[in-house]
């Protein structure tokens, strides 16, 4: 058995595991005190209580998204000692056994409502099986067999909370996808037995006066930097990236090194964190805070007046923060506005932090990486659990500095671990597929914009094309759709370079507080460079393929629950605008209706395809625009609209609008080339073939 990702030998007791097949479907029920998953046999007809099976990752290639509480799968099963593991070899299609919701009460009756916004039912909660709710909890209930005045009904398992609650819209998004919330009491234990670094083993970096610069709400700070002169290279600079050494206090098998795999990142809501390490370490030990000993991995990197990296070396060292500071005082001294703290720093430390950026820019714009335009808005919430403001995400020149000082750390950490032949997780990210860029072409056609599909696909070739449509319409739209087209990175062993960066080689080492890949490649450097006992094992290399598959699994999942928690606040921000006229823009086509995503929030809405109007509208895949059977109106991708606000439901997230005024981008275009899903309109009703066609073609097959 590997000690990772397999979890520990399960306990033995005094009662042997029954008799198990050597597989079986099963179901995960719940997590052990340290946090791993335990499941049982879906069928059991063994004598007692089905057994409760320790889950482990499967082998080889990933079976899919990251498996949680309530997900079946067909296991392997292994008998160790008295008890047993499972290894996934297939998830399977999640049963409806558990359903997470409000509860509430109408004409006297008990009711849940799904917090799921694809559900369209409602559950009847009889008297004696609210389970101590009260009414708007969150709850999590069974189904029932069984109906009552034409409602399934179902059982209230659990109360989780008020709904009214602040976080209770970030423990939906954490409960529906199953993040790992809280750690075992061993876990915690063993961070806080972690001691404060000394000397033995390091470099002392302690007068090299590295800086942190983050966000004004970082919850963490794992990154330093700080830059020189290349004394032997005129034109040249030396920049120092220094991180906090996670894998000194994370050891190969410990349980801390299970919960961080378990979890594989930290997950960002906009009221919290679900972090990947205790508090212990993540807020403290692990954390570069001001004026204080840190033990850390630094890289030091030579880069020459054309920013290219002519060399660079690693360093196991104790390091002391010389100031704590956020990207806009940055940006606010190097723009003549220092405050108090960043005045008697602006000549020592962040003139020569530009000066080498400016050297790295010009390598990174002959490297030529993806250069893309998206707004991201940025979620504040107050005291009260609610949004206090909801901002466009400023793009700062102290943003792209540390963004691209990371990006060369990163590069160096792949490019050692390469050279010293130690297998590591790379970031790879695949070039677009061609059914994409298909797609695309088709897409851009449609507005009468040449895009030349058959050239080597390279970054440099959509900077180009992006760069000159900069100041047309359709610019936010384009680059919306050129993201779109993209493959998603990933993480894994076998190197097929970045495409989005336009490098060969990229590994994650900047972040492994709140990243376990970056604490692989950690260890990977350790082992590579002798820099200590706790490097990477053989015991990792040999499963690091199945590691990769995993984390990119869970990386998804948080990026899902993220995605989700911040619909339900928009949701919960829009719940007392109902009835107002608002301005959007048209984000997504489907046959079932459009997607408008609102200026000022960001927030996105369905309008259903029923409400608009009494013609038919076809689907134009090709054009991603409904059309008019009859008129020709065309709603397509892109086109700005004013929407009124039906409905709010912070519940599910969701949101329904009705276009009050529409203003086409493009010339309508009456039947001809649309596709559509579904059956052809019928003179006066809305959907089906007249009867008579329909009896002329059955003969016609007849025949």
């Amino acid at each position: 058995m590997p000690r990772i990702p397999g979890p520990r030998k399960p306990k033995t007791g005094k009662h042997p595991v029954p008799a198990l097949p050597a597989s079986a479907v099963l179901e995960i029920i719940a997590r052990d005190d340290d946090g791993e998953f335990l499941a049982t046999p879906v069928k059991w007809d063994g004598p007692g209580d089905p057994p409760r099976i320790h889950v482990a990752p499967s082998k080889g290639k990933a079976p899919g998204p990251a498996l949680g509480i309530g997900d079946r799968f067909l296991g392997r099963i292994q008998i160790v000692g008295d008890g047993a593991i499972a290894r996934v070899v297939k998830p399977l299609a999640k049963p409806l056994n558990r359903v997470l919701g409000q509860y509430t009460r109408q004409g006297g009756q008990g009711r849940l409502t799904p917090t799921d916004k694809k559900s369209r039912v409602s559950y009847l909660v009889a008297r004696g099986d609210e389970g101590g709710a009260k009414i708007d909890d969150l709850v999590v209930a069974t189904p029932l067999s069984g109906r009552q005045d034409g409602l399934q009904k179902a059982k209230i398992v659990e109360v989780v909370g008020p709904l009214d609650a602040p976080g209770a819209i970030s423990l939906i998004s954490i409960y529906t996808h199953g993040i790992p919330d809280g750690f075992p009491e061993a876990a915690i234990k063993e961070a806080e037995a972690a001691k404060p670094p000394t000397l033995k083993g390091r470099t002392d970096l302690r007068k090299l006066p590295l800086v942190t610069i983050d966000p004004d709400d970082a919850r963490d700070h794992d990154d330093a930097v700080h830059a020189e002169p290349d004394p032997d290279h005129p034109g040249g600079w030396i920049v120092t990236v220094a991180i906090a050494d996670v894998a000194a206090y994370v050891t190969v098998g410990s349980v801390l090194d299970r919960e961080a795999y378990l979890r594989g990142n930290s997950t960002y809501f906009p009221d919290r964190v679900a972090p990947m390490l205790p508090e212990a370490l993540s807020a403290d030990l692990c954390s570069l805070r001001e004026g204080e000993n840190r033990a850390c991995m630094a890289v030091r990197m030579h880069f020459n007046a054309d920013g290219k990296k002519t060399k660079h070396h690693f360093i196991r060292g104790l390091m002391r923060s010389a100031a704590r500071l956020t990207y806009t005082q940055v940006q606010n001294a190097i723009d003549g506005h220092p405050d108090e703290k960043t005045a008697p720093l602006l000549d020592s430390l962040i003139k020569p932090l530009y000066a080498a950026y400016a050297v790295m820019k010009r390598g990174r714009d002959d490297r030529e990486p993806l250069d893309l335009h998206v707004p991201e808005r940025r979620v504040r919430i107050g005291t009260d659990g609610k949004i206090a403001s909801i901002e466009l995400r400023q793009s700062l020149s102290s943003m792209q500095l540390i963004e691209e000082m990371m990006i060369q750390a990163n590069v160096a950490a792949a490019e050692t671990l390469e050279q010293k032949r130690i297998l590591t997780l790379f970031r790879i990210h695949d070039e677009p597929s061609r059914e994409k860029i298909e797609s695309l072409g088709e897409f851009l056609e449609s507005l009468s914009i040449p895009f030349a599909k058959g050239q080597k696909l390279k970054p440099g070739l959509f900077n180009r094309f992006l760069k000159d449509q900069k100041e047309g319409p359709f610019a936010p739209l384009i680059n919306e759709m050129v993201l779109r087209s993209q493959s998603q990175a990933s993480y894994s062993p076998d190197n097929i370079g970045h495409f989005g960066l336009n490098l060969p080689r990229y590994a994650h080492f900047t972040s492994p507080i709140r990243r376990y890949a970056d604490l692989i490649v950690h260890r990977g450097l350790i082992r590579a460079l002798d820099l200590g006992k706790d490097g990477l094992k053989d015991s990792e290399i040999a499963n690091l393929g199945e590691i990769g598959e995993m984390i990119s699994a869970h990386e998804r999942r948080s990026m899902t629950a993220e995605r989700d928690a911040v619909d339900r606040y928009l949701a919960a921000f829009m719940a007392d605008r109902i009835g107002v006229i608002l301005d959007g823009r048209i984000s997504g086509v489907t046959s079932f209706g459009l997607f408008i995503r609102l200026n000022e929030t960001g927030a996105d809405g369905l309008v259903p395809i029923r409400s608009l109007g009494n013609e038919f509208f076809r689907h134009d895949e090709g054009r991603r625009a409904l059309v008019g059977s009859r008129s020709g109106e065309t709603y397509a991708l892109g086109d700005p609209v004013k929407v009124k606000l039906l409905e709010a439901a912070p519940l599910t997230g969701g949101l329904r609008f009705s276009i009050e005024e529409h203003q086409p981008m493009r010339p309508p275009q009456k039947g001809g080339k649309a596709r559509f899903d579904g059956p052809k309109p019928n003179k006066g009703k809305r959907h089906g073939p007249p009867k008579v066609a329909r009896e002329k073609r059955r003969a016609k097959r007849r025949r």
